[in-house]
């Protein structure tokens, strides 16, 4: 038998994982008293190099969000570089969703009539300035050039050189009728996951459990696509329009289960896709959807991304270090939120996808 092309990744990426956080360390954060405590501690941790390098120019929170976004830029780029070449093209793929972030961003600023300097210190790139995240086709120099459009015809026009701006420029017309970006962006959402479902088609066989796991998350951004609008009493129709294909429930499925009453009886229709009736019970004292998205993205995590973990010497264990190291970043971002808004430790620890 031939050695795998996947050994060189494993073994790399199995000794970078040593790094990742520990329980105990993300309990220790927990217990810092606020921000500058927590950025003190991830001092000695792999997040180090960057709170330097940043500390003269960001302080605080700022400082905290440049170094977690520049961190993951850089293992980003490491888990490119270690991808073979079969593999590459599906990470790349996997990583477009950062594009997908800057587009939405943009966008939305130019509707609400932003300024460049309001917006480029949110975007996300591969660049140091100023918190990056490595993202897919589009370079931060065209993404500033992009940024210079007045408003959001002249953006989607300037995408027209990627794929994005052909499937931005079919719902032009209607974003300048309704001036709603939901059909826009909710038409990028489902070209992303077809693109990214289409390029683990031909994989080496044992691509399921990734397959499964981005259905999941399509299945997610519909389910909380319908508790919003039945939340805000939104008509089927538009709905209808914010639904991305792809999941396990079909959108004409999710259409039917809208027609119940409220949002406790929509989280029983999704009983056989998702356990959240815990997650109700919060949500009948909280009235946050929050608690539903928590719950979703810890049984997808549970139920399909821990299970990457198992196969070894495959594009399997490189997606479990990507969103590792995607859950250890956002995990860091709300225990920062929880600081700067006094939580306690409890509502915290709530938030936490792992």
């Amino acid at each position: 038998m031939g050695t795998s092309p996947y050994s060189s990744s494993f073994g790399r990426l199995q000794s970078i994982s040593m790094s990742f956080l520990k329980p105990d360390f993300l309990e220790s954060l927990l217990k810092a008293t606020d921000v500058t405590e927590m950025i003190k501690l991830l001092e000695s941790t792999w997040y180090g190099p960057e709170i330097k390098k940043y500390a003269s120019v960001y302080q605080g929170t700022e400082l905290l969000e440049v170094a977690l976004n520049r961190h993951l830029v850089e293992i980003n780029k490491i888990i490119l570089e270690s991808a073979p070449f079969s593999g590459k093209n599906v990470v790349r793929a996997y990583l477009a969703k950062w594009d997908l972030f800057n587009i939405e961003l943009i966008l939305s600023s130019k509707m609400m009539g932003r300024k460049i300097t309001e917006t480029e210190s949110l975007l996300v790139s591969s660049r140091n300035v100023p918190a990056g995240i490595a993202a897919g086709n589009i370079s931060h120099d065209e993404i500033k050039i992009i940024l210079s459009e007045p408003d959001v015809g002249g953006v989607v026009n300037k995408l027209t050189k990627y794929d994005y701006g052909v499937v931005l420029m079919k719902y032009i017309d209607e974003f300048q009728k309704t001036g709603d970006l939901g059909p826009m962006m909710s038409a990028l959402h489902e070209s992303y996951y077809q693109k990214l479902l289409e390029s683990l088609k031909f994989f080496q066989g044992d691509e399921g459990p990734i397959r499964e796991l981005f259905r999941a998350e399509i299945d997610k951004k519909n389910i909380l696509n319908l508790l919003k609008a039945k939340e805000s009493n939104v008509e089927k129709e538009m709905l209808a329009r914010h639904l991305v294909e792809g999941g396990r429930i079909p959108s004409k499925e999710l259409l039917d289960i809208y027609e119940v009453k409220d949002v406790t009886e929509i989280i029983g229709r999704v009983e056989p896709f998702f356990k959240l009736s815990e997650s109700l019970e919060q949500y009948k004292t909280s009235k946050s959807l929050i608690n539903f998205e928590i719950a979703i993205s810890k049984l997808i995590n549970t139920t399909y991304t821990k299970k990457l973990k198992n196969i070894s010497l495959s594009i399997g264990t490189i997606f479990y270090f990507i969103i590792s190291a995607e859950y250890e970043h956002e995990n860091l971002k709300r225990i920062s939120y929880g600081k700067r808004y006094n939580l306690s430790t409890d509502k915290i620890k709530e938030l936490l996808l792992t």
